[in-house]
């Protein structure tokens, strides 16, 4: 076969790698998601008092000294912002999982597009720190590459000499799904033969709970963390932020094929639209998330009676979680009754940047397996939410066809829809 292949025109996974909440690596991190696990604590990375709220889902155990390489050392690790870490950390696992062969020629060919809703905040609030405090000669000469969006597909291209198209994605929640999506037309139109795609988020810090505070969209729910987050219940009061990253390797069918490759899944649909609406709020009948699965249906060609999952963007809102129950019934009419829908952020909490990476890969892995993850803490449904939410307890299916939704500030919509892979 001569290199680069023939483009096939299909995009299939190879790869996955994941930084969450409940876990660092897909070993750790899925099995805990289909024990219907909550990662939902009160907040470690500062001290919490000041806010209304008070809790997060937070990456546990994270020691970034595990994923030092050539290019990348304690010096570095000091300089970046976490959300770097935790890309490094989620691509390394994605191209060891996929067992591909960097020669040169496909060096060239491998391009990295992981996005990130907010960047590297950390390393903006410590430096803006010193400005406030009379010291700007202390400001770190590092503080703009490594707070700028785009560092992540930049550091992971230097760390693992890929030099195929590199560049960034930033939708707000959007961004991990919207990220995943880019990649997957990127190599169906030629211009890589491999992708690292995916989302990494890294804001459960003072400034960004402050932010989301002063927003009033997340919960108050303080005295019962594991229950903070519970999509779709009567009782939910606001979003769990949380932190993470997820990182998926795309390839090329015929490339992955000849190489031998093992094949998680196939991308085959990608949807995006716009609310133009509102900066925060979803529109409330849920026309651009329904234009979004409708245009990913349409790019899939499949018909709304074939799909049989859908991971929810499911927020634990009071308008976003029926917004897109109604959305649902719109697209999908009776089969809404037949499919199911639930939300992994009532584990996992809202990732932002992060989220619909990480759900994209949890709909990979329940393809794989035959089993549809929960939504945890369902004890009271919303009259206005009555789909088979997958309440309390992961629920077994063979499922060909599943969808990920994503929505995110300033009315971004993406859907993403997979198959299995051959």
């Amino acid at each position: 076969m001569s290199f680069p292949p023939e483009p096939s025109g299909r995009v299939v996974v190879t790869g996955v790698g994941a930084v969450t909440p409940l876990g660092t690596g897909v070993d750790v991190f899925w099995p805990r998601i289909l024990a219907g696990e909550s990662g939902v604590r009160r907040v470690t990375n500062v001290d919490p008092t000041p806010y209304t709220t008070q809790v997060a889902a937070e990456v546990p155990d994270f020691n970034v000294e595990d994923w030092f390489c050539e290019g990348f050392d304690k010096k570095d690790a000091r300089r970046m912002d976490r959300f770097l870490h935790f890309a490094i950390a989620a691509s390394r696992q994605a191209l060891d999982d996929s067992q591909i062969e960097l020669s040169e020629d496909l060096k060239n060919e491998c391009g990295v597009l992981i996005g990130t809703g907010v960047g590297g905040l950390n390393v903006m609030y410590d430096n803006t720190a010193f400005i406030h405090n009379g010291k700007p000669d202390r400001v770190s000469p590092f503080f703009v590459p490594y707070m700028i969006a785009d560092m992540a597909s930049g550091i992971v291209s230097i760390i693992n000499d890929l030099r195929g198209p590199n560049h960034t994605v930033v939708s707000a929640c959007s961004t991990g799904a919207n990220a995943i999506g880019d990649s997957m037309e990127i190599i169906k139109r030629g211009d890589a033969v491999a992708m690292l795609a995916g989302g990494s988020e890294a804001a459960v810090n003072d400034i960004g709970i402050a932010g989301f505070c002063a927003c009033r969209a997340m919960t108050n729910r303080n005295d019962e963390p594991e229950k903070a987050s519970r999509p779709f219940d009567v009782d939910r009061d606001g979003f769990v932020m949380g932190e993470g990253c997820a990182v998926l390797l795309l390839e090329d069918r015929n490339h992955a094929i000849a190489r031998g490759a093992k094949i998680y899944a196939e991308l085959i649909g990608y949807g995006m639209s716009a609310d133009a609406y509102h900066i925060t709020s979803p529109h409330p009948e849920g026309r651009g998330a329904a234009k979004s699965m409708n245009m990913a249906l349409r790019k899939a060609k499949l018909a709304p009676e074939q799909i049989d999952y859908i991971n929810a963007h499911g927020t634990s809102t009071p308008v976003g979680d029926p917004m897109e129950v109604s959305a649902v019934k719109r697209v999908f009419g009776d089969h809404a009754y037949k499919l199911a829908m639930s939300s992994t952020k009532s584990m996992h909490g809202h990732c932002l940047g992060a989220a619909g990476a990480i759900e994209s890969l949890i709909c990979i892995l329940a393809m794989r397996d035959g089993i549809m993850p929960p939504t945890i803490n369902l004890d009271n449904p919303d009259p206005a939410c009555d789909l088979n939410h997958v309440a309390h307890t992961a629920q077994k299916r063979e499922l060909t066809y599943v969808l990920n939704n994503s929505f995110g500030f300033g009315g971004h919509n993406v859907s993403l829809i997979m198959t299995k892979g051959e």
